[in-house]
């Protein structure tokens, strides 16, 4: 990843005409920057070297074989820590490479620094995650097939060029059992009004395709009759809009400047105010945030080692032929880092901006650029902190907050991630939901399982669970999560009028699962009992809810036994550096969840400990008729708040 200073967006948002984007473009001209600490991600050269020592060592090459990712690996916390300014970097990269011939996939350890394949591990009846490269080779074979070309015919769709096949991918429950053992995905089909106009206004209903991944193969055409495509309203670019007219009663607004940026980006280091932190990057989680700290003048007090997204699960809630399979964990399955997307000035990002590029790779282990997939800048945020004193008059203080953000797109859907520092200490972290929602017409009554947002057409109901993975490390690595809420005593001497509210604390001292209760307010804070602040309590985080939504899952559903994961709001684990996907690294074509269960079944001490928050939180989307044909953004977000971690307010020294 390359850091930028330009504040003009370096080229067009990437994007497809069939669906999905592409990965990236390649780097032919991408002059890598120097590795110069251990978090700093893998560079193009990184991944060329990873690439040559797979094929050296295994003869892992195209056609035969193909890369689901390659990571960094990174290196151990006391190794982060021990690292000074000049050190040599060792690097190690770990990748996920299948033979197509055999369906095996492997997970090899690389040494680049020592130019050594360290380990080299098969793990037979798994699946590594799809591929773009899979996406984008699928619908162009299928859209060539004579079965498929003849098949569309048949509902009077003569030209397959219009037409977009979406794969997607099954769980092991649902895969038909004529095709177990392969690497099989289920087909869409979408057909276009004109070449640019939307796909996902016109499902060809009804039309499923099974399809071998591995060769490309047709298996089956599944016909579940023709409902028919509506005369639907579903553009939304105004060129294909119906009489559209744009609105003139917008002004412009400009955000500037003048003196420049209060941030400063060295390599992949971020400094602004009393922030410090460094971005970093992967292919299955996208942006990632690491050792999160707040410089008190003298030295840096750490608040998080590391955050990010470590999956997401979303199951759409109709059980008709046409959506029983279409649960999609986009993390696991696909990868947030492979679907960036280019962001564009005064679009995705308004102000002062910096980009960072990202660096990726394909299913050849040939590195692929992401231009301005990461943006930086800094936002006012209205009143921080106000009061109006009738003699000494009013003391008020704007907030400002830093930005990091970047956006993602799977397919019809988009996500915009947003982590955004505050002046206080606060931590926020953001998701905003847009894009068009997956949509079915209908003939007679409209099924039960969603709303009716255009003629004969519904939307189904369906949910979106993030799984953030929060490595905490609050002025230091040894720390107690306690579970906080409000109770209520009784009516009695002390609490005549039954006003009294106490907080209940409760230590989580073993691993597992936690639930939200509204009624209580309950929260979680990570605390450090070994640094009491001036008042004598333990220096605190505070991980303060939002978006927590209930799965709604019979536990005797396939789709729960996958990801048992979200059926528990926040789960706390011992650090564990091979715990890193709560549902499991193989998750696609997955029968059980291999991941939080599994591991905290184990019953670990965290207390005193080096702990991890997993916290699940949502959109539970019922489509509204004003979320098509392009849906509004919904935007859902939690908080890290301090709470004791300071001795007073930290932004009293803001300047008016």
């Amino acid at each position: 990843m390359a850091a930028s200073s330009r504040t003009l967006a370096g080229g067009p948002a990437i994007g497809s005409t069939h669906g999905r984007p592409p990965l990236a473009v390649p780097s032919t001209t991408h002059q890598d920057s120097p590795v110069t600490h251990p978090l700093d991600p893998l560079t193009a050269d990184e991944f060329r070297h990873a690439a040559a020592l797979l094929r050296r060592e295994k003869g892992v090459a195209r056609p035969t074989w193909r890369i689901a990712g390659i990571e960094l690996r990174e290196p151990s916390k006391a190794a982060v820590a021990a690292h000074r300014d000049g050190d040599e970097v060792p690097r190690r990269a770990r990748a996920v490479v299948w033979d197509t011939t055999t369906g095996v996939p492997y997970v090899a350890m690389l040494d680049l620094t020592g130019d050594s394949l360290v380990a080299w591990d098969a793990h037979p009846d798994r699946q590594p995650n799809a591929t773009v490269d899979e996406w984008h080779d699928c619908d162009e074979a299928m859209r060539a097939h004579p079965d498929v070309v003849a098949a569309l015919a048949a509902r009077g769709i003569d030209d397959p060029s219009l037409a977009l096949v979406d794969v997607w991918t099954y769980g092991a429950a649902r895969l038909p059992q004529a095709h177990r053992g392969r690497r099989v995905g289920w087909c869409d089909v979408w057909v276009r009004d004109a070449p640019d106009s939307n796909p996902y206004a016109h499902p060809v209903a009804g039309l499923r395709l099974i399809v071998d991944l591995n060769t490309m193969e047709l298996l089956e055409i599944v016909d579940h009759g023709d409902p028919g495509r509506p005369d639907v309203q579903g553009e939304y670019a105004p060129a294909h809009v119906p009489g559209h007219r744009a609105r003139t009663d917008r002004k412009p607004l400009e955000i500037t400047q003048p003196e420049g940026v209060s941030f400063s980006l060295d390599g992949h280091a971020l400094r602004w105010q009393n922030w410090r932190l460094r971005i970093g990057f992967t292919h299955r989680e996208g942006l990632v945030l690491h050792q999160v700290g707040w410089h008190d003048g003298t030295a840096t007090r750490p608040i998080a080692h590391r955050l990010s997204f470590a999956e997401m699960v979303v199951p759409y809630r109709d059980p008709t032929p046409q959506h029983a399979d279409r649960t999609a964990f986009d993390i696991g399955e696909w990868g947030l880092g492979f679907m960036t997307t280019s962001l564009e000035l005064g679009c995705d990002c308004l102000g002062e901006i910096r980009y960072l590029d990202a660096v990726l790779h394909d299913t050849a282990g040939e590195p692929q650029e992401i231009r301005n997939a990461i943006c930086l800048h800094e936002e006012d945020n209205g009143v921080l902190w106000k009061h109006v004193d009738g003699r000494a008059g009013a003391e008020v203080r704007r907030m400002r907050r830093m930005v990091i953000s970047t956006h993602v797109t799977v397919a019809n859907y988009e996500y915009l991630v947003y982590w955004r520092l505050y002046e206080d200490g606060s931590i926020e972290c953001e998701v905003r939901a847009t894009g068009i929602m997956v949509t079915t017409p209908f003939t007679g009554d409209a099924p039960p399982y969603g709303v009716v947002v255009d003629r004969d057409t519904y939307a189904p109901i369906h949910q979106h669970f993030i799984v953030a993975r929060l490595d905490m490390e609050v002025d230091g690595p040894a720390n107690t999560v306690v579970m906080t809420e409000a109770a209520q005593p009784p009516i009695g001497p002390d609490n005549p009028d039954g006003l009294a509210l106490v907080l209940r604390n409760e230590p989580v001292t073993v691993e597992g699962p936690q639930d939200y209760r509204w009624e209580t307010q309950r929260a979680w804070k990570v605390t450090n009992p070994s640094r009491p602040n001036a008042h004598g309590t333990p220096v605190a985080y505070k991980l303060v809810p939002g978006a927590a939504i209930p799965p709604m899952l019979d536990p005797a559903s396939s789709v729960f036994a996958r990801a048992q994961a979200i059926g528990h709001t926040l789960w706390v684990t011992p650090f564990d550096a091979d715990e890193r996907w709560p549902c499991g690294e193989f998750v696609n074509q997955s029968a059980v969840d291999e991941g939080l269960p599994v591991w905290t079944a184990r019953q670990r001490s965290v207390e005193d400990a080096d702990v991890v928050l997993w916290y699940v939180f949502g959109i539970h989307h019922v489509p509204r008729v004003e979320d098509w044909p392009v849906m509004p953004a919904d935007t859902v977000s939690f908080w890290l708040k301090p709470a004791g971690f300071f001795d007073a307010n930290p932004a009293l020294d803001v300047a008016p």
